[in-house]
Protein backbone atom coordinates (compact mmCIF):
# COMPACT_ATOMS: atom_id res chain seq x y z
CA UNK A 1 0.00 0.00 0.00
CA UNK A 2 1.42 3.39 -1.00
CA UNK A 3 2.12 6.06 1.63
CA UNK A 4 0.67 9.42 0.59
CA UNK A 5 0.31 12.93 1.93
CA UNK A 6 -3.14 14.48 2.15
CA UNK A 7 -2.41 16.51 -0.99
CA UNK A 8 -1.54 13.34 -2.89
CA UNK A 9 -4.55 11.47 -1.52
CA UNK A 10 -7.01 14.21 -2.54
CA UNK A 11 -5.40 14.37 -5.99
CA UNK A 12 -5.88 10.60 -6.28
CA UNK A 13 -9.56 10.91 -5.33
CA UNK A 14 -10.16 13.58 -7.97
CA UNK A 15 -8.36 11.60 -10.68
CA UNK A 16 -10.19 8.37 -9.86
CA UNK A 17 -13.61 10.03 -9.91
CA UNK A 18 -12.83 11.87 -13.14
CA UNK A 19 -11.80 8.54 -14.66
CA UNK A 20 -14.98 6.86 -13.46
CA UNK A 21 -17.48 9.60 -14.29
CA UNK A 22 -17.26 11.99 -17.25
CA UNK A 23 -19.63 14.43 -15.52
CA UNK A 24 -17.07 15.24 -12.80
CA UNK A 25 -15.37 18.55 -13.51
CA UNK A 26 -12.87 20.61 -11.50
CA UNK A 27 -12.82 24.40 -11.47
CA UNK A 28 -11.20 27.21 -9.54
CA UNK A 29 -8.40 29.75 -9.54
CA UNK A 30 -5.18 28.25 -10.93
CA UNK A 31 -6.43 24.65 -10.64
CA UNK A 32 -5.38 23.86 -14.21
CA UNK A 33 -2.11 25.24 -15.46
CA UNK A 34 -0.57 25.66 -11.98
CA UNK A 35 -2.20 22.63 -10.36
CA UNK A 36 -3.73 24.71 -7.57
CA UNK A 37 -1.96 26.88 -5.03
CA UNK A 38 -1.15 23.77 -2.94
CA UNK A 39 -0.75 21.57 -6.07
CA UNK A 40 -3.76 19.47 -5.10
CA UNK A 41 -4.96 19.40 -8.73
CA UNK A 42 -1.50 18.93 -10.23
CA UNK A 43 -1.54 16.93 -13.47
CA UNK A 44 -5.31 16.91 -13.92
CA UNK A 45 -5.29 19.43 -16.77
CA UNK A 46 -2.87 17.34 -18.83
CA UNK A 47 -4.91 14.21 -18.21
CA UNK A 48 -8.47 15.50 -18.64
CA UNK A 49 -8.20 18.69 -20.67
CA UNK A 50 -9.41 22.24 -20.25
CA UNK A 51 -13.10 21.37 -20.67
CA UNK A 52 -13.00 19.38 -17.41
CA UNK A 53 -10.26 21.23 -15.51
CA UNK A 54 -11.19 24.89 -15.70
CA UNK A 55 -9.08 27.86 -14.62
CA UNK A 56 -11.49 30.57 -13.48
CA UNK A 57 -11.18 34.30 -12.84
CA UNK A 58 -10.31 35.44 -9.32
CA UNK A 59 -13.99 35.65 -8.38
CA UNK A 60 -15.31 33.27 -5.76
CA UNK A 61 -18.96 34.11 -6.41
CA UNK A 62 -18.46 33.24 -10.07
CA UNK A 63 -16.76 29.94 -9.23
CA UNK A 64 -19.58 28.79 -6.96
CA UNK A 65 -22.36 30.30 -9.06
CA UNK A 66 -21.04 28.56 -12.19
CA UNK A 67 -20.90 25.30 -10.25
CA UNK A 68 -24.58 25.69 -9.35
CA UNK A 69 -25.49 25.97 -13.02
CA UNK A 70 -23.28 23.03 -13.93
CA UNK A 71 -24.87 20.84 -11.26
CA UNK A 72 -28.40 21.75 -12.36
CA UNK A 73 -27.37 20.89 -15.94
CA UNK A 74 -26.24 17.40 -14.92
CA UNK A 75 -22.55 17.75 -14.12
CA UNK A 76 -20.79 17.04 -10.81
CA UNK A 77 -18.59 20.09 -10.25
CA UNK A 78 -15.81 20.10 -7.66
CA UNK A 79 -14.92 23.74 -7.19
CA UNK A 80 -11.90 24.95 -5.27
CA UNK A 81 -11.75 28.19 -3.31
CA UNK A 82 -8.08 28.91 -2.63
CA UNK A 83 -8.57 29.68 1.07
CA UNK A 84 -11.64 29.44 3.30
CA UNK A 85 -11.17 33.07 4.29
CA UNK A 86 -12.07 34.07 0.74
CA UNK A 87 -15.17 31.89 0.64
CA UNK A 88 -17.29 34.66 2.12
CA UNK A 89 -17.20 36.44 -1.24
CA UNK A 90 -19.26 33.46 -2.42
CA UNK A 91 -21.38 33.05 0.69
CA UNK A 92 -24.49 34.50 -0.90
CA UNK A 93 -24.22 31.81 -3.59
CA UNK A 94 -23.56 29.05 -1.04
CA UNK A 95 -26.34 30.03 1.37
CA UNK A 96 -28.77 31.48 -1.17
CA UNK A 97 -28.54 28.84 -3.90
CA UNK A 98 -26.29 25.87 -3.13
CA UNK A 99 -27.96 25.04 0.17
CA UNK A 100 -31.49 25.85 -0.95
CA UNK A 101 -31.87 24.54 -4.51
CA UNK A 102 -33.32 21.11 -3.68
CA UNK A 103 -35.72 22.67 -1.15
CA UNK A 104 -36.60 25.58 -3.46
CA UNK A 105 -37.38 23.27 -6.38
CA UNK A 106 -39.24 20.75 -4.20
CA UNK A 107 -36.72 18.07 -5.09
CA UNK A 108 -36.60 18.75 -8.82
CA UNK A 109 -33.00 19.98 -8.77
CA UNK A 110 -30.60 18.17 -6.48
CA UNK A 111 -27.21 19.82 -6.42
CA UNK A 112 -24.39 17.24 -6.57
CA UNK A 113 -21.45 19.58 -6.08
CA UNK A 114 -18.47 19.92 -3.75
CA UNK A 115 -16.96 23.17 -2.52
CA UNK A 116 -13.35 22.42 -1.52
CA UNK A 117 -11.40 24.91 0.54
CA UNK A 118 -8.20 24.79 2.61
CA UNK A 119 -8.83 26.05 6.14
CA UNK A 120 -7.13 26.53 9.49
CA UNK A 121 -3.88 27.91 10.86
CA UNK A 122 -0.41 26.57 11.45
CA UNK A 123 1.35 27.20 8.12
CA UNK A 124 2.47 30.83 8.60
CA UNK A 125 -0.02 32.19 6.09
CA UNK A 126 -1.24 35.77 5.73
CA UNK A 127 -4.41 37.47 6.94
CA UNK A 128 -7.63 35.86 5.60
CA UNK A 129 -5.65 32.64 4.99
CA UNK A 130 -5.87 30.93 8.41
CA UNK A 131 -9.51 31.09 9.48
CA UNK A 132 -11.38 28.22 11.12
CA UNK A 133 -14.97 29.26 10.43
CA UNK A 134 -16.53 25.86 9.89
CA UNK A 135 -19.41 26.72 12.22
CA UNK A 136 -20.66 29.22 9.62
CA UNK A 137 -21.25 26.44 7.09
CA UNK A 138 -22.39 23.86 9.63
CA UNK A 139 -25.13 26.30 10.66
CA UNK A 140 -26.65 26.48 7.15
CA UNK A 141 -29.47 23.98 6.50
CA UNK A 142 -28.96 22.01 3.30
CA UNK A 143 -25.17 21.78 3.49
CA UNK A 144 -23.01 18.90 4.62
CA UNK A 145 -19.73 20.02 6.19
CA UNK A 146 -16.89 17.50 6.08
CA UNK A 147 -13.42 17.89 7.64
CA UNK A 148 -10.91 15.07 7.08
CA UNK A 149 -8.05 14.52 9.50
CA UNK A 150 -5.59 12.49 7.43
CA UNK A 151 -4.72 11.33 3.91
CA UNK A 152 -6.71 8.11 3.91
CA UNK A 153 -9.99 9.50 5.18
CA UNK A 154 -9.55 12.63 3.03
CA UNK A 155 -9.41 10.47 -0.09
CA UNK A 156 -12.36 8.30 0.99
CA UNK A 157 -14.56 11.16 2.13
CA UNK A 158 -13.90 13.25 -0.99
CA UNK A 159 -15.01 10.39 -3.23
CA UNK A 160 -18.17 10.06 -1.14
CA UNK A 161 -18.71 13.82 -1.33
CA UNK A 162 -18.40 13.85 -5.12
CA UNK A 163 -20.94 11.03 -5.40
CA UNK A 164 -23.36 12.60 -2.93
CA UNK A 165 -26.55 13.92 -4.56
CA UNK A 166 -26.45 17.00 -2.33
CA UNK A 167 -23.86 19.75 -1.84
CA UNK A 168 -20.87 19.19 0.42
CA UNK A 169 -18.51 21.81 1.85
CA UNK A 170 -15.17 20.00 2.10
CA UNK A 171 -12.78 21.77 4.46
CA UNK A 172 -9.17 20.61 4.14
CA UNK A 173 -6.86 21.32 7.11
CA UNK A 174 -3.85 22.71 5.29
CA UNK A 175 -1.64 22.13 8.33
CA UNK A 176 -2.11 18.44 7.51
CA UNK A 177 -1.52 18.74 3.76
CA UNK A 178 2.11 17.61 3.84
CA UNK A 179 2.98 17.19 7.51
CA UNK A 180 2.67 13.40 7.53
CA UNK A 181 1.97 10.39 5.33
CA UNK A 182 -0.41 7.46 5.66
CA UNK A 183 -0.97 4.28 3.74
CA UNK A 184 -3.67 4.95 1.15
CA UNK A 185 -4.77 2.04 -1.06
CA UNK A 186 -4.75 2.43 -4.83
CA UNK A 187 -8.10 0.67 -4.95
CA UNK A 188 -11.31 2.63 -4.54
CA UNK A 189 -12.29 3.31 -0.94
CA UNK A 190 -15.16 5.37 0.45
CA UNK A 191 -16.45 6.42 3.87
CA UNK A 192 -19.99 7.30 4.82
CA UNK A 193 -20.45 11.02 5.33
CA UNK A 194 -21.94 11.86 8.72
CA UNK A 195 -20.24 9.23 10.85
CA UNK A 196 -17.38 9.84 13.33
CA UNK A 197 -14.69 7.25 14.06
CA UNK A 198 -13.10 6.09 17.29
CA UNK A 199 -9.35 6.57 16.88
CA UNK A 200 -8.31 5.34 20.32
CA UNK A 201 -10.11 3.28 22.96
CA UNK A 202 -10.10 4.29 26.61
CA UNK A 203 -12.03 4.14 29.88
CA UNK A 204 -11.25 7.33 31.82
CA UNK A 205 -11.83 10.32 29.52
CA UNK A 206 -13.47 11.12 26.18
CA UNK A 207 -11.81 13.66 23.86
CA UNK A 208 -13.70 14.77 20.76
CA UNK A 209 -11.85 16.57 17.99
CA UNK A 210 -11.44 16.85 14.20
CA UNK A 211 -9.15 18.10 11.44
CA UNK A 212 -5.54 19.01 12.18
CA UNK A 213 -6.21 18.94 15.92
CA UNK A 214 -6.46 15.15 15.90
CA UNK A 215 -2.69 14.64 15.77
CA UNK A 216 -2.15 17.25 18.49
CA UNK A 217 -4.69 15.45 20.67
CA UNK A 218 -3.04 12.08 20.07
CA UNK A 219 0.30 13.57 21.06
CA UNK A 220 -1.24 14.83 24.32
CA UNK A 221 -2.91 11.48 24.95
CA UNK A 222 0.44 9.71 24.68
CA UNK A 223 1.72 11.91 27.52
CA UNK A 224 -1.41 11.37 29.62
CA UNK A 225 -1.46 7.62 29.22
CA UNK A 226 2.24 7.15 29.84
CA UNK A 227 2.56 9.61 32.72
CA UNK A 228 -0.85 9.58 34.41
CA UNK A 229 -1.82 5.95 33.98
CA UNK A 230 -5.18 6.67 32.42
CA UNK A 231 -6.75 5.65 29.10
CA UNK A 232 -8.56 7.98 26.72
CA UNK A 233 -11.34 7.49 24.19
CA UNK A 234 -10.48 9.71 21.19
CA UNK A 235 -13.25 10.44 18.67
CA UNK A 236 -12.58 12.07 15.30
CA UNK A 237 -15.77 13.73 14.04
CA UNK A 238 -14.92 13.84 10.29
CA UNK A 239 -18.33 15.41 9.62
CA UNK A 240 -19.56 18.29 11.74
CA UNK A 241 -22.84 18.70 9.86
CA UNK A 242 -24.83 16.56 10.08
CA UNK A 243 -23.41 15.77 13.50
CA UNK A 244 -23.89 12.17 14.61
CA UNK A 245 -23.47 12.28 18.38
CA UNK A 246 -24.32 8.65 19.16
CA UNK A 247 -20.70 7.53 19.48
CA UNK A 248 -19.85 10.56 21.63
CA UNK A 249 -22.81 9.96 23.93
CA UNK A 250 -21.99 6.26 24.29
CA UNK A 251 -18.36 7.10 25.06
CA UNK A 252 -19.19 9.66 27.75
CA UNK A 253 -21.68 7.29 29.34
CA UNK A 254 -18.70 4.95 29.75
CA UNK A 255 -15.99 7.44 30.83
CA UNK A 256 -18.05 10.06 32.71
CA UNK A 257 -15.62 12.79 31.62
CA UNK A 258 -15.42 14.75 28.37
CA UNK A 259 -13.33 17.29 26.49
CA UNK A 260 -13.66 18.91 23.07
CA UNK A 261 -10.61 20.25 21.21
CA UNK A 262 -10.88 22.54 18.17
CA UNK A 263 -8.93 25.44 16.72
CA UNK A 264 -12.15 27.36 16.00
CA UNK A 265 -12.85 30.55 17.96
CA UNK A 266 -14.05 29.97 21.49
CA UNK A 267 -17.53 31.46 21.14
CA UNK A 268 -20.31 29.79 19.14
CA UNK A 269 -18.11 27.06 17.65
CA UNK A 270 -18.77 23.36 16.95
CA UNK A 271 -17.49 22.52 20.43
CA UNK A 272 -20.43 24.41 21.91
CA UNK A 273 -22.87 22.26 19.94
CA UNK A 274 -21.15 19.08 21.15
CA UNK A 275 -21.32 20.28 24.75
CA UNK A 276 -25.02 21.05 24.29
CA UNK A 277 -25.67 17.51 23.03
CA UNK A 278 -23.81 16.01 25.98
CA UNK A 279 -25.63 18.16 28.54
CA UNK A 280 -28.96 17.13 27.04
CA UNK A 281 -28.19 13.43 26.65
CA UNK A 282 -25.70 12.38 29.33
CA UNK A 283 -25.79 15.05 32.02
CA UNK A 284 -26.39 12.53 34.81
CA UNK A 285 -23.41 10.44 33.70
CA UNK A 286 -20.94 13.33 33.98
CA UNK A 287 -18.52 13.17 36.88
CA UNK A 288 -16.86 16.50 36.09
CA UNK A 289 -17.55 19.67 34.08
CA UNK A 290 -16.86 19.36 30.34
CA UNK A 291 -13.65 21.08 29.26
CA UNK A 292 -13.14 22.79 25.89
CA UNK A 293 -9.74 23.66 24.43
CA UNK A 294 -10.11 26.06 21.51
CA UNK A 295 -8.70 29.02 19.68
CA UNK A 296 -9.40 32.47 21.08
CA UNK A 297 -11.97 35.12 20.18
CA UNK A 298 -9.48 37.13 18.15
CA UNK A 299 -8.35 37.15 14.54
CA UNK A 300 -5.70 34.48 13.93
CA UNK A 301 -2.40 36.25 14.72
CA UNK A 302 0.47 36.70 12.33
CA UNK A 303 3.51 34.44 12.24
CA UNK A 304 5.19 35.22 15.55
CA UNK A 305 2.11 34.41 17.65
CA UNK A 306 0.19 32.03 15.43
CA UNK A 307 1.18 28.89 17.33
CA UNK A 308 0.25 30.54 20.64
CA UNK A 309 -3.28 30.91 19.28
CA UNK A 310 -3.60 27.23 18.40
CA UNK A 311 -4.35 24.55 21.00
CA UNK A 312 -1.17 22.59 21.76
CA UNK A 313 -0.19 19.53 23.74
CA UNK A 314 0.40 21.50 26.95
CA UNK A 315 -3.05 23.13 26.91
CA UNK A 316 -4.76 19.83 26.16
CA UNK A 317 -2.89 17.93 28.87
CA UNK A 318 -3.62 20.65 31.45
CA UNK A 319 -7.33 20.63 30.60
CA UNK A 320 -7.46 16.85 30.74
CA UNK A 321 -5.90 16.83 34.19
CA UNK A 322 -8.45 19.38 35.40
CA UNK A 323 -11.26 17.08 34.26
CA UNK A 324 -9.62 14.00 35.77
CA UNK A 325 -8.87 15.68 39.10
CA UNK A 326 -12.52 16.40 39.88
Amino acid sequence: MTERTMVEAINLALAQEMDADDTVVVLGEDVGRDGGIFRVTDGLLDEYGEERVIDTPLAEAVIVGSSVGMAIAGLRPVCELQFSGFSFFAFHQIEGHVARMRWRSQGRFPLPMVVRMPYGAGVRALEHHSESMESVYAHVPGLKTVIPSGPRNARSLLISAIRDPDPVVFLEPKRSYRSFREEVPDEEETMEIGLPRRVREGEDLTIVTYGAMLRVVLDAVEELESGDGITVDVIDLLTISPLDADMIVESVEKTGRAMVVTEAHRSFGPHAEIVRRLVEDVFWYLEAPIETVTGYDIQVPYFAREMVYLPDRERIVAAARRVLDV
